[in-house]
Order: structure tokens, then C-alpha cells, then sequence
């Protein structure tokens, strides 16, 4: 019971550092997990509710698109350790669910980007002008940064370089069989014309704001965290939970909302925040 106490109430990095094989286990677990619920599914006869295209799936997208945004916006929350101790975990794993990459990457590969923003070697999507190319760039580079953060613990070795072309296959399949799960569950029509949608939106809606608040879409000026409230930001700030404050985000971290940060903390610009850092520690 303790064991699984600690695994529901520490965040993924704190156990990666620790344990070589967190991964293994880890993605085992999702895999063994999301083939016995379709199992399950299966067992009980399970049909979606809706089994033929209807007229009316699209309208919900913008709904469903809202939805998996707010997953990414928990997640990021519950990777700082935002909620309260006893459920941030299992809000963390749930998000990762909806948005595919399991909690224990967002969390890891966001801890990197805290730690080396911006850096061109070491962030895992260091801002650039160019939004499609940096989008492109973030998609390749979040998988070679989480080998990247492996090797940083353990050493680049060809036996460490083993390890990670194994565990890169096992954390694949396993996202295919969470894949195959939403897709039992939800049904064909579902599935295609909502879920995967919203997904790929929210995912480029991600990545937008993280081109963004780094002001890397303006044409001149420097390229680092910056608070955007005006136009489009102001109203994305008022219902995202103000993802645009980004550079108060860099500044104290343990904000659920930074557009709250407090006034004599603004004139702190050296404190990250990173209230986990002593967890994984």
C-alpha cells in the first residue's frame, strides 16, 4: 500500500531519477492497463452510443477541442505539482490520457524545458520565428530530449543507448494501445470526426502558445518567456486559466493561474518557482 501511496503522490521525474527502469515499468503498466480495458469492453458487449456518422459530430468540435486544451492546461498544472498533493498525480495521469502522451513525459520533458528554456541544445522546443518549423521541430525534438534527459542521469553508453531504443518501442506501443482503447470506447464516428480532431488542434493550439509566449511571433525583439494580455490573448488568458502569462509562468511556477502572481513577486525575476525541484531532489 505504501508503494502505491508514494506512486500516487510523487511526480514521474522524481521516480525516473531514481530507478534506471522507471520507464519499463511505467509503460507496461499503460500497456497491460489499455489492453485489459478493451478487454473489457469487449466482454461486456460494449457499443458507442453513436455508431454511424451524424450531421451534428462536427458541431462539437470546438467543444471537444476545448476540452483536450484543458487537459494540456491541467497537466502542465500537475506537472509543477499545482494541485493538491493527494489528487495531482492522478489528475496528471488522467490529462495524459486524453492527450495521449501520458503524464510522465509531459512532466518530464517540461521540467527540461524550465531548466534549459530557450537553450538551442537542451530545450526540447526552444523557441524560433518560423511557427510551422518550430512546430515541426517540437514534434522531433521531445522524443530526443526525453533520451537526451536519460542519458544526463545514467550516461551515454551504448548499454544506456540500448535501454532507450528499447524503451522508446515499449512507450510507443503502449500510446498505440491507449490509441486503440479511446477508440473502443468512443466508436468509429466518434473517434474520427471529435477526438482526433480536437487532439491535433489542441496539440497545434499547444505548441502556439508556447511560440507565442516566448514572443518568438513577433517580428523584432528578444526571443524569451513574456506576458501577453491583449487582442485574442486577452480573452485565450480569461478562459485557459492565463496560459499567456508566461513569463510570470518562468517566474514562479507554483501559480495555477499566473495572471495572479503577486505584486511583490513581479519584481523577482530570479525566482523560478520550482517548488518540486526539492521532490525530485
Amino acid at each position: 500500500m505504501n508503494v502505491i501511496a508514494t506512486t500516487l503522490t510523487t511526480l514521474p521525474f522524481a521516480q525516473f531519477k531514481r530507478s534506471p527502469n522507471f520507464y519499463f515499468v511505467y509503460d507496461a503498466a499503460y500497456l497491460v492497463c489499455a489492453l485489459a480495458f478493451v478487454a473489457a469492453l469487449h466482454a461486456i458487449g460494449w457499443r458507442s452510443p453513436v455508431q454511424e456518422f451524424a450531421w451534428w459530430l462536427p458541431l462539437l468540435l470546438p467543444i471537444a477541442t476545448y476540452v483536450v486544451i484543458m487537459a494540456h492546461v491541467f497537466i502542465h498544472n500537475a506537472s509543477h505539482g499545482n494541485f493538491p498533493k493527494s489528487i495531482n498525480r492522478i489528475v496528471g495521469e488522467i490529462c495524459g490520457v486524453v492527450v495521449l502522451t501520458k503524464f510522465a513525459s509531459w512532466e518530464i520533458v517540461h521540467r527540461r524545458h524550465h531548466r534549459y528554456s530557450d537553450d538551442p541544445e537542451r530545450d526540447p522546443h526552444p523557441a524560433e520565428r518560423h511557427y510551422w518549423r518550430y512546430a515541426i521541430n517540437t514534434l522531433i525534438n521531445v522524443e530526443k530530449q526525453l533520451q537526451q534527459q536519460y542519458f544526463d542521469l545514467y550516461g551515454d553508453t551504448p548499454e544506456t543507448r540500448r535501454h532507450e531504443k528499447i524503451r522508446s518501442a515499449l512507450s510507443f506501443i503502449s500510446g498505440v494501445a491507449l490509441i486503440f482503447g479511446w477508440l473502443t470506447l468512443l466508436g468509429a464516428p466518434v473517434f474520427f470526426v471529435l477526438y482526433l480532431p480536437a487532439f491535433f488542434f489542441a496539440a497545434l493550439f499547444v505548441i502556439f502558445f508556447n511560440w507565442a509566449g516566448h514572443n518568438a511571433h513577433e517580428a523584432d525583439g528578444p526571443i524569451e518567456p513574456a506576458n501577453l494580455d491583449h487582442g485574442i490573448f486577452w480573452i485565450l488568458n480569461r478562459i485557459f486559466f492565463g496560459i499567456f502569462y508566461h513569463g510570470n509562468h518562468h517566474k514562479m511556477a507554483m501559480l495555477f493561474n499566473p495572471m495572479h502572481m503577486p505584486v511583490r513577486a513581479r519584481s523577482e525575476s530570479t525566482a523560478h518557482g520550482e517548488r518540486d525541484e526539492a521532490e525530485a531532489a
